[in-house]
């Protein structure tokens, strides 16, 4: 009898550089190597620039992928973006009822309606689907005030959130703040997990300044880099930072970087625009395989997460930046995940939003810090990662419960405790 199918629904999907499509790709290549035959319906075009195309039909690290036409037509504003999803979950749900010898789903929160695609699937398939919420939408948009909590479209959001953790037979959460909203949506602690996405430790490595090509591509000799890498969102402003930025002109030894894309880099290249500032440059993404350089060039990397959202996004990029033994400035509220690893490690600095001149000082501060003090750090930081936040450690867990759902198929009997990364009670 051939190995049964398992499906994955997600609007993005490697080469596209985006950080859910990478670790998505991560646990679909596992689960391959498992046994399992895996099906990928994605987008055909990339999600930060739709003019991105990319193979209809692709074999990837022994995944089959299917990207779907029409599923993605940029972020330029909302009604564009729902557009995009509603004929990505079409093709997705008439993809999904013709997959042979279906066994079981995997759907996370890109697009936030995804799990409808999977629903409507597993209605008709009587297949156990895992519900790994990445961000949690309609709570995000009402937020970030770009949507009522009043409205139809925030009601039916939150509507399809509730059904898909009672239909979900397991739940993967990022945090306990993110489990926290979650749990006030539906009481679903019988089949919650906790666990925060893996760093990619098979690109990242530790380089020294003097080695790192990227350093010297961008003539960063004698420079103390302060680097901000990854999406530039509404739910990670820089706003703090930049202003920062502009204050310290005067400091030639400290550089400001702002690598990758999103909505929220406008501000970035509008500040460089109007105030031409000598200590600022701004990059795209950077490709995977040429992480460790970019990553290593930086002396301390910064981390945002925006007032309002703490439980509803995750600060990704903070195991990247620990995973190549650098400290952190967290621009953040407290308390948060970020701040949790910050105050338990020792690894960084915090200050809150809006107050650039505590920015200001802190940078000073981070500056003239010794060099072995930021090294130890820095180690302090990647220990963690080599140990409770590896890849092989957080990647087999959660393929461990995606696997689980298709032995399982019923709900579990007894309620099982709510466990953080390490395995302990949260």
């Amino acid at each position: 009898m051939p190995a049964p199918s398992y499906l994955i629904i997600s609007q993005v999907y490697v080469p596209d550089p985006t950080s859910v499509g990478q670790h998505i790709a991560d646990a679909a290549a596992e689960m391959a190597r498992r046994g399992y035959r895996v099906r990928v319906l994605t987008s055909a075009n990339g999600y930060d620039n739709p003019q991105e195309r990319y193979p209809i039909h692709e074999m990837r690290d022994g995944v089959a992928i299917r990207r779907l036409r029409w599923s993605s037509f940029g972020k330029r504003s909302i009604p564009v973006r729902v557009a995009g999803q509603l004929l990505f979950l079409l093709q997705a749900i008439w993809h999904g009822l013709f997959t042979p010898n279906l066994g079981g789903m995997m759907v996370s929160t890109s697009p936030p309606m995804a799990s409808l695609a999977a629903m409507a699937i597993g209605f008709f398939r009587r297949v156990p689907i895992t519900y790994w919420a990445m961000d949690l939408n309609p709570d995000q948009v009402i937020a970030l005030k770009k949507m009522k909590a009043t409205s139809p479209a925030a009601r039916l959001l939150d509507a399809l959130n509730r059904k898909i953790l009672q239909r979900a037979t397991n739940v993967v959460a990022l945090d306990r703040f993110m489990v926290d909203r979650l749990l006030k949506k539906r009481d679903v602690r019988s089949k919650m997990h906790t666990m925060p996405p893996w760093p990619h430790e098979e690109h990242l490595e530790i380089v020294k300044h003097d080695d790192n090509p990227f350093r010297a591509k961008h003539n960063l000799q004698g420079k103390f880099v302060v680097m901000y890498s990854g999406n530039h969102g509404y739910s990670t402003p820089v706003t703090t930072v930049l202003q920062a930025a502009l204050k310290l002109q005067d400091r030639s030894d400290i550089e400001f970087m702002f690598i990758g894309g999103g909505v929220g880099k406008k501000e970035v290249e509008a500040t460089i625009a109007e105030h031409k500032p000598t200590n600022i440059r701004s990059l795209p993404y950077q490709p995977l395989a040429d992480l460790k350089w970019s990553l290593s060039a930086a002396d301390v990397h910064v981390v945002t997460v925006g007032d309002g959202v703490v439980g509803i996004v995750h600060p990704c990029k903070i195991y990247g930046a620990m995973a190549v033994a650098r400290p952190i400035l967290l621009v953040a509220p407290h308390p948060c995940h970020a701040s949790d690893l910050l105050e338990k490690y020792k690894i960084g600095w915090h200050i809150p939003h809006g107050d650039v001149d505590r920015a200001v000082s802190v940078i000073k501060e981070i500056a003239a810090t010794p060099k072995a003090e930021l090294e130890a750090m820095g180690k302090r930081a990647q220990d963690v990662i080599a140990t409770d936040l590896s890849m092989q450690t957080l990647m087999g867990r959660f393929c461990d419960v995606m696997e689980m759902g298709m032995l399982e198929r019923p709900q579990a009997s007894a309620p099982a405790p709510v466990r953080d990364a390490a395995g302990a009670p949260a």
